[in-house]
């Protein structure tokens, strides 16, 4: 019988340190099942192959990760891949047995520290999964899983006296315990996944930080935990609560299946849609406008196109600098996305994808805009108006989105300076764009043929078209990027309208 997995010999990193240094691409998953980091190096999609502590260690978290995995799938299987099983559970509980209390000493100071992986958060996912394949097979080693919950008890304790409750490690801390204990303590207690629900994730169902990436993933916490104490009484507030948060999503994805990638978290990858298909997503029926007034995004559906312009808070660690930025997709194309993010270990791409230049935001001077939030002026059942004062001093923007009766989409975005400045609007297309300037001075834009705009400005404004990266699941497909001028400026509205077909 083929071994269901080799487990890594070594402890894991951080699995962010698994990108490309020169191209900022994710590595490759190869051999994570073989228990040995590739030979001549982990390979990235352009030929490089690299080799040092930091890759071998992110190797070794989504080996640890796949063997889990394995482990849980044999679980459920025959009865040689469940005696399977129960051997690599054991061999796990050795190796965790071996590294006694003491916390990971190769992870960065800033962590929140585990023991067979750089972070507690990183184990506690881990433990998720081994958690259940452990109470599948009847709990056979006991010690692992008694080691696990108490592991992440110590982790959560530290959250909670530095006052970061909210934060999205404490859902993984306690689904690590529920899926490890099966105990109600780990939901109802004090510090349990009830009262996270409710602290973590606003009245409108976005989890605080407004990332999609990250309300997914305290989603899945909450799911697994809840899962793993059988008959537990969820109550009315949380069960709505989460219920919203899955409505969150619903909404979000388009027809054909995009999910916004808004803010940090990964534009596109392949662990991401295995992720998401936990969640069982499917789209909700399309409303003309719907606006999250708590997380600061609207979105408009209208002939086809999905538009978003995120006015809300920072959020956080995971914010981006695009305040008013406007989002475009299609049933099943993304025009202008939010380009996402790379793996964090690649601090120049994860600047660049954080910027202000990186999204259909606007720009003052070249610079990025503060950390900052707007505010909605009015929302209707076909218009949506917001406006942010404080992305620059002395400017104020305002961005009006009317659905007009053909189908159309008008996008008005009014830039006031108390000086003479360099106000730009920002396209950033994920498809071929190609522009044309007309007599008039207007110009059209089309997008591969599927979405076509035509552009004014109040002043002379001109569109300066040059070679950008494209979202960040790769940041060598070149794009075209578009800054729409307008020179020693005091007011300037930006006027655009968008169809398809």
């Amino acid at each position: 019988m083929n071994p269901v997995a080799v487990l890594p010999n070594e402890r894991g990193g951080w699995w962010h340190h698994y990108v490309c240094p020169t191209h900022g691409v994710e590595l490759e998953h190869v051999g994570l099942l073989t228990g040995e980091f590739p030979e001549d190096g982990a390979p990235c999609a352009y030929g490089c192959r690299v080799d040092d502590a930091d890759v071998r260690g992110a190797w070794t978290v989504l080996a640890h990760q796949a063997s889990a995995r394995a482990i849980l799938a044999a679980a459920g299987g025959s009865a040689d891949e469940r005696a399977a099983a129960v051997a690599l559970l054991g061999e796990y509980a050795d190796r965790y047995a071996a590294l006694g209390t003491a916390a990971h000493n190769g992870a960065a100071g800033w962590m929140l520290r585990g023991r067979l992986f750089h972070q507690a958060l990183t184990e506690a996912i881990w433990a998720v999964t081994i958690g259940r394949a452990a109470r599948l097979l009847g709990d056979p080693v006991p010690e692992l899983t008694a080691g696990l919950a108490e592991a992440a008890r110590v982790a959560r304790d530290s959250l909670v006296a530095e006052g970061r409750f909210a934060s999205n490690y404490t859902a993984w801390l306690d689904a690590a315990g529920a899926a490890c204990t099966g105990k109600p303590e780990w939901l109802d207690g004090p510090h349990g996944i009830f009262a996270h629900v409710l602290v973590a994730t606003h009245a409108d169902g976005w989890e605080w930080e407004a990332s999609t990436y990250y309300h997914s993933f305290v989603l899945r916490a909450y799911r697994h935990a809840i899962a793993a104490v059988p008959g537990v009484k969820v109550p009315a507030t949380v069960r709505g609560r989460i219920d919203a948060m899955a409505d969150v999503l619903r909404v979000l994805v388009t027809p054909g299946g995009l999910l916004p990638s808004l803010h940090d978290g990964p534009y596109r990858r392949a662990e991401w849609d295995r992720e998401l298909a936990d969640l069982d997503m499917r789209p909700a029926a399309r409303r003309p406008v719907t606006v999250y007034r708590d997380a600061g995004y609207a979105i408009l559906h209208a002939n086809g196109l999905q538009a978003i312009v995120d006015y809300g808070a920072h959020g956080g660690s995971h914010g981006h600098l695009d305040k008013l930025s406007l989002y475009l997709y299609g049933d099943d194309v993304a025009w202008q996305p939010d380009p996402g993010q790379v793996p964090y270990g690649h601090a120049y791409w994860r600047r660049h994808y954080a910027s202000t230049a990186a999204h259909p935001a606007f720009s003052v001077d070249g610079l990025d805009q503060a950390e900052c939030a707007g505010e909605l002026v009015s929302a209707g059942t076909d218009e949506v108006t917001t406006a942010c004062g404080s992305a620059y001093d002395g400017v104020s923007a305002v961005r009006r989105l009317v659905l007009a009766p053909d189908g159309a989409l008008r996008d008005e975005l009014t830039v006031t300076a108390d000086r003479p400045r360099r106000i730009a609007a920002h396209l950033r297309p994920d498809v071929p764009l190609s522009l044309r300037v007309q007599p008039d001075g207007s110009v059209v834009s089309d997008w591969d043929g599927t979405l076509r705009g035509t552009h004014t400005a109040s002043v002379p404004a001109r569109f300066v078209a040059r070679p950008g990266p494209g979202p960040a699941d790769d940041p060598q497909r070149a794009r075209t990027h578009v800054d729409w001028v307008a020179e020693d400026a005091t007011a300037v509205t930006f006027r655009s309208t968008y169809k398809v077909g």
